[in-house]
């Protein structure tokens, strides 16, 4: 991380407030110069990398990984942490090129110029157009990240129309209520002609959308790197921005296109949000092919799992057995942390 001393805080304040203010975009392109880029690509960024690090450590070890031989798009790159994330995750020649779309020119130049610096040799291209007349989706693996709520309406059914063409997407949104409902709005959307790789291991109607789920949503955490927490610059970092650094929240969507009847994952269950450990049991909400169910998982049953979910729970994908509310057997179906 930068000296904090050289980073332009007045820009950083001024994007956060955008950010907050739930209107991102409403008044055009908010980058105005690279070292705004460059401040928000050392802090806030990096937060979201550690989103798309967590999502991308899960797509790894299930052993996926997008088709290969794609141009990886990045769409609304910002300063291009997500598309680099991915890239680094399964490697720049997994993919034929980069392609970087922004709504601010000074963005996609900023993304592009860090993306062959990052990895040299690396082709990095900036399309004119998206439309279908002009861009082969097809042959994309699409990446988005953190861009619903800026969206016009015609703005986000044309994202969608690309999500449909395309051939793999990976998307993370902020977790909150809104933004992960929106995802999951998406998500239906999208769902024909799609296999759902994650966070759904069914291919049913987003339960969320039921009036008895109106409160919960479907969001997990990310965890920052080791020592972030202890880090000086860090800490005051989140203390000059008032943000959190202990977990940031994210909702996903990651979908690969595939004429056949697509089947759903494993008849497994997708575990929302953080677990909640008490002393004799925990409490969990398990999304499956029927519905949502709150569960409880007694100590006696399973201490060793109780105690993981506590302190580091696994990748919440669990074969269980239960009566709609008593856990009698949860089986955590990915080795490794989340």
């Amino acid at each position: 991380m930068p000296d904090l001393a050289a980073l332009d805080w007045p820009a950083l304040e001024r994007l956060r407030a955008t950010f907050l203010a739930r209107d991102a975009a409403s008044n055009g392109p908010y980058w105005q110069k690279p070292a705004a880029l460059a401040a928000y690509d050392a802090t806030y960024a990096e937060r979201i990398g550690w989103k798309w690090d967590a999502l991308l450590r899960e797509l790894r070890l299930r052993h996926w990984s997008p088709p290969a031989g794609t141009t990886l798009l990045d769409f609304g790159c910002g300063s291009g942490v997500a598309g680099r994330r991915v890239l680094a995750a399964f490697g720049p020649a997994h993919f034929t090129s980069l392609a970087l779309a922004d709504h601010s020119p000074e963005a996609v130049t900023y993304a592009a110029e860090c993306a062959r610096a990052t990895f040299p040799g690396l082709s990095v291209a900036t399309p004119t157009s998206l439309d279908p007349a002009s861009f082969d989706a097809s042959r994309t693996t699409l990446v988005i990240s953190h861009v619903l709520n800026e969206l016009t309406p015609a703005a986000r059914d044309a994202l969608i129309a690309l999500a449909a063409r395309a051939a793999c997407v990976i998307w993370v949104e902020p977790g909150t209520h809104a933004d992960s409902r929106a995802l999951a709005t998406v998500r239906d959307q999208l769902r024909d002609g799609h296999r759902i790789i994650a966070p759904c291991t069914h291919r049913e109607n987003c339960p969320l959308f039921l009036e008895a789920n109106a409160r919960d949503w479907c969001h997990f955490f990310a965890e920052p790197p080791p020592g972030v927490q202890n880090d000086p610059d860090w800490v005051r970092f989140s203390q000059r921005a008032g943000v959190d650094l202990r977990s940031q929240a994210y909702s996903c969507l990651v979908l690969e296109r595939t004429t056949s009847n697509p089947d759903s994952n494993l008849r497994l269950a997708r575990v929302l949000g953080r677990p909640e450990v008490f002393k004799p049991y925990a409490r969990l909400l398990a999304c499956e092919a029927d519905g949502l169910h709150w569960l409880e998982l007694a100590k006696r049953t399973d201490p060793a799992l109780v105690k993981r979910l506590d302190r580091s729970p696994p990748v919440p994908l669990y074969a269980l057995v239960h009566d709609g509310k008593r856990l009698a057997c949860a089986t955590p179906m990915v080795e490794g942390d989340a």
